[in-house]
């Protein structure tokens, strides 16, 4: 293990009211608030918003009663997305080794950059802090130190600076440990804070103190890697290779509650479209979907189902997934929100061609699914939506019904 390293953790401040402030600077200023859905809760606020008392997690419909005076907009997670590349590519141009964290987050290491660039760390933070501010409008606040775990304190710590820049080295690590809560540590969480501060442990610092042998015997593994990240020992080094995610959702609350199953399979046919689009991004395709239908009184269904063959073609996954839909559905209820979950991901590069499967439609699937990605990159998201044309709404241009309306 390396001690000489210094990782540096960039974090987007309230990085979706920053990316609708970008698209619309008269927000600037203003008490902004982003929520998940039209009936969804907030999810991001501004500094304006934070100072209203606005909680995060509200329900619009509480928030907006208790604060009107601040802005409510509805989550544009495709534009948060495209933003979020444009800060990660400034990130990687100054360093060849940029972990992405999350869409607001990313790791870097910064060794060897000061003989790279003849400046210290504070100030290639600054430098990086001013040109991401500058070419892409988004600020945010950097933490630097000696591991991931003590970067992200330092991040934390930032947001309460002028500057949003801090470096902990070597000989502030200590201070800053003793005034963290336990349950501010990156891993640590509130349930098992809880835990902790029943044994004793109040601070990082206590944490740290701990003999490795008490941990081990209570936390496990994990638990001797968070010491030993916190005592400034890089247990997970950065990492610029990216993992498949796990899983890809996508759901919306809709403007009025529905109980017409036409209307909620255009609506699923939407979401199976945003996350196929997604899966075709990392060359990848699913061999289980899941189906999310949540009721007006919010009880949630959701079933899981196999899939013939591993796809990311918009009309493979609708094929079982509409029938999934209908099993769940019930015309006497009223429903907020459908959604499509992907899972069981492998990468194109590893499959292979079965000998009794339709090879020739698979490909032409796949052309498919990659001229749908062009037409949205060249004229925007959704210009061509895949799905059903319900009789009650009116027909729109560039909504396919079909795979035969595009042949």
């Amino acid at each position: 293990m390396n001690n000489q390293k210094y990782i540096a953790l960039i974090d987007c401040d309230s990085f979706f009211v920053s990316c609708e402030r970008k698209l619309n600077p008269e927000l600037k200023g203003l008490p902004v608030s982003v929520v998940s859905g039209e009936r969804g809760c907030v999810i991001s606020r501004s500094r304006e918003a934070k100072m209203l008392g606005v909680p995060m997690g509200i329900p619009l419909f509480q928030a907006v009663e208790k604060y009107p005076e601040c802005i409510y907009i509805s989550a544009n997670h495709y534009n948060y997305t495209k933003i979020s590349k444009q800060v990660m590519a400034i990130l990687k141009e100054v360093s060849p080794n940029v972990e992405v964290y999350s869409i607001d987050e990313a790791f870097i290491d910064f060794t060897g950059l000061t003989k790279l660039y003849k400046k210290n760390y504070y100030k290639i933070a600054r430098d990086l802090q001013k040109r991401i501010l500058e070419e892409v409008d988004i600020p945010v606040s950097i933490g630097v130190s000696r591991t991931k775990t003590l970067a992200k304190l330092a991040s934390d710590k930032a947001k309460n600076t002028s500057t949003r820049i801090a470096l902990v080295g070597k000989c502030s690590i200590e201070h800053l440990l003793s005034f963290t809560d336990i349950q501010e540590v990156w891993g640590i969480g509130r349930r098992l804070g809880v835990k902790l501060r029943g044994l004793g442990v109040r601070t990082a610092l206590d944490y740290v103190n701990r003999d490795e042998s008490w941990i081990k015997q209570r936390f496990g593994r994990n638990g001797l890697q968070v010491q030993a990240e916190l005592g400034g020992i890089i247990v997970s080094p950065v990492s610029d290779r990216e993992e498949l995610p796990k899983s890809i959702s996508d759901t919306k609350s809709f403007l009025e509650f529905s109980s017409d199953l036409q209307f909620l399979k255009n609506e699923l046919s939407i979401h199976i479209h945003s996350c196929c689009t997604r899966l075709r991004k990392i060359d990848c395709k699913c061999s289980t979907i899941g189906v999310i239908l949540k009721t007006k009184d919010f009880r949630t269904l959701y079933i899981k189902k196999q899939l013939n063959s591993p796809t990311n073609f918009e009309f493979e996954i609708s094929r079982t997934a509409f029938p999934v839909l209908e099993e769940m559905f019930n015309s006497r209820e009223l429903y907020r929100s459908v959604g499509i979950v992907l899972e069981d991901f492998r990468e194109n590069a590893e499959e292979q061609l079965l000998l009794f499967n339709d090879n020739e439609k698979k490909e032409q699937n796949e052309k498919l699914g990659k001229s749908l990605d062009k037409l949205e990159q060249k004229f925007g998201r959704n210009i061509v939506r895949t799905g059903f044309v319900n009789k009650n709404i009116p027909f729109k241009q560039g909504f396919l019904t079909s795979p035969q309306d595009v042949e």
